[in-house]
């Protein structure tokens, strides 16, 4: 009897570049863009038609818009043979890419952002790892070395204070989880959207978790990005949403909920861990670099409350920095001052972190209520009391995430325990 080979695995075998159906579908989400549509898809065509040699479709997914974008894009398919639309009755770019992405006939998967902020040259490396199966997804990075991006500094800011939440919190180890411009293998999506709840714009965020978890390897393109000064995205309310995101994969991680080991066993992958260091660093390193990340995290907590303080009130943009910093605190102390890698662990660092920051915050604000229940102070003496109390505080914290938090035999035993 002739034994029967084993079956590859998704995403590790050459896509076929002929056939009868599409190599590439990329997908265009829309709501609301009558004017950016017909220039983005005239675009992108006139590039995939002159730079592509396989057989490709761009899917116009329209989000329940209420204006003219379907209108203008059921003529743009008309024109186009390559051109397809798909009306949703709902809005949500998770929604709209997980409908589209499932129903497609193509091996390779992708989408963009109609104001086609990513340079368009990025679009052949981003899907050639995926046809020859070295890899299961493909993103733009706008922060990855080589990237070139034009953007005002408080969307920067922003979006580098997510990816280090994202790193905190979930171990990522993507660089840029926002950015509109990705592919994956059709295979390797068709086992990991049934499990992405997201409908709207944490449906990447998710995605790329799920990926990571499973072992599946993403690989990263540094593009050249120009921010769309017109973009209609509420900051605000988008990231409130993503932190509920991050909140709700958080807990799904530790409790189970995520079928993690189910999607290893079905796409025959294992995660590829990242052995910590042997020897921490000296404490004279470990002091000079809890410095220099203390300093980095003040200036980030004053710029980030300016900005948060312009559109909410005092008492929620000071929480909001404060956590913000905190966590991202934490997780650059925890990789670079104390040395520990990969995520074994991590949530239980951000967990402890969290206290430690706590009563850092308790020793200040208490310092600054025993000066003005006993006296009346001046502003020098109140300054004076705040630098010491701070200084204290720094010490402390110090002290804890060395003794405590990321002391090196408990790190010893969380390794041995994994």
């Amino acid at each position: 009897m002739t034994p029967t080979a084993p079956a590859p695995r998704p995403g590790t075998v050459p896509v076929e570049l002929r056939g009868p159906h599409p190599v590439l579908d990329v997908v265009i989400p829309v709501y609301n863009e009558e004017t950016d549509l017909e220039p983005c898809i005239r675009r992108l065509h006139a590039h995939l038609r002159e730079h592509v040699p396989y057989a490709y479709r761009i899917t116009i997914a329209d989000n329940a818009s209420t204006d003219t974008t379907l209108q203008v894009a059921e003529r743009l398919a008309r024109e186009f043979a390559e051109v397809e639309v798909h009306h949703l009755d709902q809005k949500g770019r998770g929604r709209a890419l997980r409908t589209v992405w499932s129903a497609s006939d193509a091996a390779v998967l992708a989408y963009m952002d109609v104001d086609l902020s990513t340079d368009l040259a990025a679009l052949g490396p981003l899907v050639a790892p995926l046809l020859s199966g070295h890899s299961d997804l493909a993103i733009g990075s706008r922060l990855a070395r080589g990237a070139r991006v034009v953007r005002g500094p408080k969307r920067e800011f922003i979006s580098r204070c997510y990816n280090l939440i994202l790193k905190g919190t979930l171990a990522a180890r993507f660089s840029d989880a926002q950015c509109g411009f990705k592919a994956i293998r059709a295979d390797v999506a068709k086992a990991l959207l049934p499990h992405v709840e997201d409908t709207g714009w944490f449906f990447d965020t998710e995605l790329l978790v799920l990926a990571q978890r499973a072992g599946l390897r993403t690989h990263e393109v540094p593009v050249d990005w120009v921010d769309d000064p017109n973009s209609s995205v509420n900051i605000v309310k988008t990231a409130t949403e993503d932190l509920k995101g991050v909140a709700r994969l958080a807990k799904g991680t530790f409790t189970g909920e995520i079928p993690i080991r189910r999607l290893r066993e079905q796409l025959g992958r294992a995660p590829i861990g990242v052995e910590a260091p042997g020897v921490p660093p000296k404490l004279a390193t470990q002091a000079v670099r809890f410095a220099a990340i203390g300093v980095a995290s003040t200036l980030a907590y004053l710029v980030l409350f300016l900005m948060l303080r312009t559109v909410v009130g005092a008492q929620f943009a000071n929480f909001s920095a404060l956590l913000v910093t905190a966590i991202g605190n934490t997780a650059l102390n925890r990789r670079l001052t104390f040395g520990i890698r990969g995520r074994d662990g991590a949530g239980r660092h951000q967990f402890e972190g969290l206290i430690v920051f706590g009563l850092g915050l308790a020793l200040t604000s208490g310092a600054l209520a025993l000066l003005n229940g006993t006296t009346a102070p001046g502003l020098v003496l109140e300054l004076s009391v705040l630098v010491l109390a701070n200084l204290a505080a720094t010490v402390l914290r110090f002290l804890l995430l060395r003794g405590w938090v990321f002391n090196p035999r408990r790190q010893a035993v969380t390794q041995k325990e994994h």
